[in-house]
């Protein structure tokens, strides 16, 4: 079984990569997307989305880290994925699942998923853009409206010479409202002669376990899940292996956060507030302790104020300096 970090916009930079890795569990990651127009972008663009690229493509904890694009010109994607292959990149994966407003209004994303022929001269133009070598992966949803083109979708980005298809359990259309239709996958799973990964909803091992049955998959992306639960791979994979597991306690998350608090807030003052106050919508989904401290914190606009307050050694944050400090 491989679990691989999804590419979360907004929210899954290298540093919530290196964060996450470094707790334990991913076998892969994958960045944001990185939007290609009519233009080549230089590689100070793929930089910028995938430090990794100065470190061999991995995290500081050794793992390989994808350069994801995103766009619907044909000629100019494949052009891209050979700039990102050239600048060493572990592999490229095609974004074909964004539910973005504005990133489908922008020819980008799930709205491809309208017309499969296109999806399928994407990925066959990336493919023989770069080297055999490298892998190119696709993520898409069940379809854009609704899942009748699922089977078209997936069959021609096989035929395009796809390494791995990870598939979102959702359409366009559901957006992230639960349920995920992992059975969806499984109808279509036994056809497709390539690995193919399942992802959506998946919040902890059970879950992880019915996403496997029902989608006939193996391999898992994680994503809002790792966000509330950071060692929900290390969780799927001992319960996987028939191991006991005991998740790590909030006394050794807040730590986490604060140390993500202080990096932002020197390297991105201007969005570091928000960035952090977000982990915290997802972490209070599994820690009481988390809920708490974000109505403490989430009027605050200054990730310094932020820090400060989560290091105050009280009941509120759990903190305890003599043991952090």
């Amino acid at each position: 079984m491989r679990l691989i970090l999804a590419p979360m916009e907004g929210v899954m930079d290298y540093t919530m990569r290196d964060l996450l890795t470094r707790i334990g569990g991913y076998d892969r990651c994958v960045t944001e997307f990185v939007r290609v127009t009519r233009e080549v972008l230089p590689p100070r663009v793929f930089y910028r989305a995938c430090p990794e690229l100065h470190h061999g493509s991995k995290t500081p904890s050794g793992v390989p880290v994808y350069v994801q694009l995103l766009g619907g010109e044909v000629h100019y994607m494949a052009a891209n994925a050979a700039v990102v292959a050239n600048l060493g990149a572990a592999g490229i994966d095609i974004n074909f699942g964004c539910p973005s407003k504005t990133v489908n209004s922008s020819d980008g994303g799930s709205v491809l998923l309208r017309e499969p022929e296109r999806v399928h001269a994407i990925v066959r133009a990336m493919r023989a853009a770069v080297d055999p070598a490298i892998p190119v992966t696709a993520k898409i949803r069940l379809g854009f409206h609704d899942g009748s083109l699922f089977e078209d979708i997936a069959l021609g980005i096989v035929d395009a010479g796809a390494t791995e298809l990870c598939v979102h359990a959702r359409t366009k259309q559901h957006g992230y409202q639960p349920p995920a239709y992992w059975a969806e996958i499984g109808k279509v799973k036994p056809k497709l002669h390539i690995p193919v990964i399942a992802n959506g909803e998946i919040w902890s091992a059970a879950d992880a376990r019915d996403a496997q049955a029902q989608s006939g998959c193996v391999d898992l992306m994680l994503g809002r899940g790792a966000l509330s639960f950071p060692d929900l791979a290390l969780s799927i994979k001992a319960h996987h292996n028939g191991t006991p597991y005991t998740p790590l306690p909030w006394a050794t998350i807040l730590p986490l956060v604060i140390n993500l608090a202080s990096d932002l807030g020197q390297r991105e003052p201007r969005y570091a507030a928000g960035f952090v106050k977000q982990w915290f919508t997802y972490l209070r989904r599994q820690y009481p302790e988390a809920e708490t401290l974000f109505q403490h914190i989430k009027r605050m606009k200054d990730a310094n104020h932020i820090k400060a307050a989560m290091m105050q050694p009280t009941e509120l944050t759990g903190y305890d300096d003599e043991r952090h400090g």
